[in-house]
């Protein structure tokens, strides 16, 4: 898997990625498997498919905007999915890579300073500490689905959306929807969205928040 794929999810989200996000991300996949799978960051069967799994599946949180947000709240980062690939995605976003973790989070500085990335800002938190409002946030396996519902109720700003990574499997779990009724009695109106099998390495289902 390659770059040509990064671009595909993009494009499917109604997004396009530039020469220099490009490159910028053949330099993060490299990272992920050079450093940051050792490091545990990944599991070290994952080196096959950081393209499909990890940067491509990232990319796809982008069909929630049609046009780039001002700001993005990656919770729970890791080792940047997908706050990385968005902030590539999107250059004048200024994302924020929230991990409560302090040996993540010093990965993501590392990754931040090779990809010399302004407007990227790490760190280390726990989010149900977090009282600020956002206009946008992220969630990829962060926290538990029910969790993720009940933080963006309290920590989005009129207007703002939420994206959550539900699955990859083909069907969606009965436990996944029950998160849209969840989500409407915060006052949160809801979309279930299917990533179609052939942008990614198969399926995925995201859900979609919006105050």
């Amino acid at each position: 898997m390659t770059v040509a794929q990064a671009v595909a999810a993009a494009g499917w989200a109604g997004h396009s990625l530039g020469e220099e996000a490009r490159a910028q991300l053949d330099t993060y996949a490299a990272w992920l498997i050079e450093e940051a799978i050792p490091a545990g960051g990944l599991g070290p069967r994952e080196a096959g498919r950081v393209w499909s799994r990890h940067i491509a599946d990232s990319l796809a949180f982008s069909i929630a905007w049609d046009a780039p947000p001002g700001e993005v709240l990656d919770v729970g980062s890791g080792v940047g999915l997908p706050g990385i690939p968005l902030a590539l995605l999107w250059p004048e976003t200024y994302v924020t890579l929230l991990d409560r973790g302090g040996r993540r989070t010093t990965m993501l500085r590392r990754i931040v300073r090779i990809l010399a990335l302004p407007r990227a800002a790490v760190a280390q938190a726990d989010v149900f500490a977090v009282a600020d409002e956002w206009e946008a946030l992220v969630f990829r396996g962060s926290v538990s689905g029910p969790e993720a519902v009940g933080l963006s109720a309290k920590l989005l700003a009129p207007g703002g959306t939420a994206v959550i990574g539900l699955s990859r499997r083909a069907e969606l779990p009965s436990r996944a929807k029950d998160l849209e009724p969840l989500a409407a009695a915060m006052g949160l109106e809801t979309e279930v969205v299917r990533v179609p099998d052939e942008v990614l390495d198969g399926p995925a289902w995201l859900l979609i928040m919006r105050r």
